[in-house]
């Protein structure tokens, strides 16, 4: 009997074309895809379950189905529409993940665990570390969305792999993924006409190509090749470094720099851009970016990324519109910018005035 893997999330690009690849490695025998609603793409020859992770019938799924590994990627930054709710996604997030793990937990068939987590465990702060590796502690813990979520994610993963020693638990912390196919808050970050920066910074960012978190997730969910080792948390990122003012050049999109506290409270502002309001860790991010060390993924994984961050911000371009602007559409939306920076300003400043009471 082959290996049965259960991928949840499959409504979502990515982990459709995980099911897709890991239906063809030789050893595995069925793919039991998993989500709360139905994908609009295919599955390939995978069994599709409709299932609420937050539910408790994903143990009777994982019984069912005699699954031995899981691929758990329904950790996500963004609703899978864009109406959807923030807090259901929040709750998918953390409550689901709680609920799977107590199923895997229960299930004696289960012998891997392999966990989507993001680069964003690390926060963004004005102290830290040129480079993260996978042992550096945050100098500030992420206070609230998708950074906290997966904060609290991978400290379920862990208590997990402490009840049960028995499963190869394995987290894989990604870097901003970008390709054509991809939804994530940078892809739509970058897809504005205008892209809003934080004025006296630049900070510099890493990606990973959609080909290579597709692979390496490939890699992780199998039996590590000889001489390689894929139990542990990993950094994954595609080589090399961008600076946020690279990005725009390339992607042929106008930047306007917006000082810190009108970002950060000036809601209008963003709209008239193009841009729905930057939660407050994009804002961090497009403060101080962040790098990691990929020493690990290379010699305890063994895998060595395709693309570079350059080559993975390329491939989503082409798969975009073509950035440039005509010069009088950047020029109203930068007066537009202008006109609303001043009282945005005044309100920020405002805020952050402590009050004295006779």
């Amino acid at each position: 009997m082959g290996r049965v893997v259960l991928v949840t999330g499959v409504a979502r690009q990515l982990a459709g074309r995980f099911v897709r690849r890991v239906q063809r490695e030789a050893d595995v025998d069925r793919v039991v895809g998993v989500d709360a609603v139905r994908p609009a793409h295919h599955l390939g020859g995978a069994t599709f379950v409709q299932a609420d992770l937050r539910q408790p019938v994903i143990g009777t799924v994982l019984a069912e189905h005699g699954v031995d590994t899981v691929v758990h990627l329904d950790v996500n930054a963004t609703p899978l529409h864009p109406r959807g709710s923030v807090g259901a996604l929040k709750e998918t997030n953390v409550i689901g993940t709680m609920q799977l793990l107590g199923a895997c937990q229960k299930a004696p068939s289960v012998r891997r665990l392999v966990l989507k987590s993001s680069t964003g465990v690390y926060g963004s702060a004005p102290r830290d570390p040129a480079v993260f590796d996978e042992a550096t502690p945050p100098k500030a813990l992420p206070s609230g969305g998708f950074a906290k979520d997966v904060v609290e994610v991978e400290g379920y993963a862990r208590g997990f792999a402490r009840r049960r020693p028995d499963v190869s638990v394995t987290v894989l912390r990604f870097a901003h993924v970008l390709g054509p196919t991809v939804d994530s808050p940078m892809s739509g970050y970058f897809s504005l006409p205008v892209l809003p920066t934080v004025l006296g910074y630049d900070p510099r960012l890493q990606f990973v190509h959609e080909d290579d978190a597709v692979e390496v997730l490939r890699r992780a969910a199998g039996e590590p090749a000889r001489g390689t080792y894929n139990a542990g948390t990993f950094n994954i990122a595609g080589d090399g470094v961008l600076l946020l003012s690279q990005c725009a050049r390339r992607l042929g999109r106008p930047t306007v720099p917006i000082p810190l506290p009108a970002l950060r409270w000036g809601g209008s502002l963003l709209r008239s851009v193009g841009a729905s309001d930057l939660s407050p860790e994009q804002v961090r991010m497009l403060t101080h970016g962040r790098v990691v060390r990929t020493a690990q993924m290379r010699e305890l994984l063994g895998f060595e990324p395709r693309y570079s961050t350059a080559d993975a911000l390329h491939a989503f371009a082409r798969s975009r519109p073509q950035g440039l602007l005509p010069p009088e559409g950047v020029g109203r939306a930068v007066d537009r910018v202008a006109a609303q920076l001043a009282p945005d300003q005044a309100r920020a400043r405002n805020e952050e005035e402590p009050h004295h009471h006779g």
